[in-house]
């Protein structure tokens, strides 16, 4: 499922106020300069600072 388009538009990172990527495979909004991405669960952006991951994704070994 793809978010909506103008929803993208305001959606901004918490932390630094800048621009998200939306990557639809990965179903996250991520904000390349920090390097973190913000999950989306149940076609809902979670915006919280503390729950942000490291992006790219690591592989685990």
């Amino acid at each position: 499922m793809s978010l909506d388009p103008q929803l993208l538009e305001i959606l901004v990172c918490p932390q630094d106020k800048g621009p998200l990527t939306y990557n639809e495979d990965a179903q996250v909004l991520v904000n390349e300069r920090l390097g973190i991405a913000y999950p989306i669960e149940d076609d809902i952006p979670v915006m919280l600072a503390d729950h942000a991951k490291a992006w790219p994704a690591q592989a685990e070994a």
